[in-house]
């Protein structure tokens, strides 16, 4: 694996670490595809650390875990937003 490969991986474990961020919010901050962070944190960081690989799946099932909940707020929001407008 390339050098800058490595290092993105681990960079962005650290931040969905740190922020308990979900994989499109990582995407989003370092300008990559989800396609790409799925890749590097499932399988790439997985050889490169494993101990750390295990941190990152449990903050990513947990916003796995939690997404219904967080799609219903924003429909409420969005739905909230456009009675204000009416």
């Amino acid at each position: 694996m390339k050098d800058y490969i490595e290092e993105r991986v681990l960079e962005l474990a650290y931040y969905i670490l740190e922020n308990e961020s979900t994989v499109r919010k990582a995407a989003k901050k370092y300008n990559i595809s989800k396609s790409t962070v799925h890749k590097d944190i499932t399988e790439r960081l997985s050889d490169l650390n494993p101990a750390l690989a295990r941190e990152v799946h449990f903050v990513l099932d947990k916003n796995k875990a939690e997404r219904h909940i967080r799609g219903g707020l924003a429909t409420k929001e969005k739905y909230l937003k456009l009675a204000k407008i009416k």
